[in-house]
């Protein structure tokens, strides 16, 4: 049966799916930066593991204000706001500095098949073990799916941080679907709003809220 993968609607348990990416001694920082920034600028996951450091990174190391980039499955231009995830990207290359050098890395990486070169690699988000390589898909969806369990959340995925963006945008725009579909680079408000996941309670729930005269 194949897997329904949901938005995180309630802030409580989004927030204990972050703590829970980010307890991980290894890996977590990178799988939780991972995670935000797929929520913030609501790109698919393979567009996300595919970000190079010069798409989000100046000549400084200062995150850019706009990531330029082509969806993978659409072929659509698309111009990505970092702000929203700007501290975490910052906090992201502090961490690479830091676990690359010599002392720490032989401190975390000691029984970790660590190799290759994870501050100079020029994936955003390359894999602990090859680094000249980025983290694969299949790869975060085994993240996620462990965060699942361990949670006993039966709907996470890959896209959990892409519908969650979507969703917490949506919400608090006073359901601005326009402004969603746009984010998403969908073609109809009909396929965001299958998309969002807006089943008949919460189209019901909506509906509570508007004053028909």
């Amino acid at each position: 049966m194949k897997q329904v993968v949901k938005p995180i609607k309630d802030s409580w348990i989004l927030n204990e799916v972050e703590n829970c990416l980010l307890s991980k001694e290894s890996t977590g920082i990178r799988n939780y930066t991972i995670f935000q920034v797929g929520k913030s600028t609501l790109l698919r996951v393979s567009d996300v593991l595919s970000l190079k450091k010069t798409d989000v990174y100046n000549e400084e190391g200062l995150v850019k204000r706009n990531a330029y980039i082509i969806d993978k499955k659409t072929s659509k231009r698309n111009i990505l706001y970092l702000k929203p995830v700007e501290t975490d990207l910052q906090k992201y290359l502090e961490w690479l500095k830091t676990i690359q050098s010599n002392n720490r890395t032989k401190k975390i990486y000691k029984s970790t098949n660590f190799n290759g070169n994870v501050l100079t690699s020029p994936w955003l988000f390359p894999s602990i073990r090859h680094a000249e390589r980025h983290i694969d898909g299949k790869a975060y969806w085994k993240i996620m799916n462990d965060v699942g369990h361990l949670l006993n959340i039966d709907y996470l995925g890959t896209h959990t941080m892409r519908k969650t963006g979507a969703y917490r945008v949506y919400q608090q725009t006073n359901h601005n679907i326009g402004l969603v579909m746009k984010l998403l680079n969908h073609s109809s408000e009909a396929m965001t709003l299958a998309y969002l996941g807006l089943d008949q309670d919460t189209r019901e729930h909506i509906l509570d809220t508007i004053d028909f005269g």
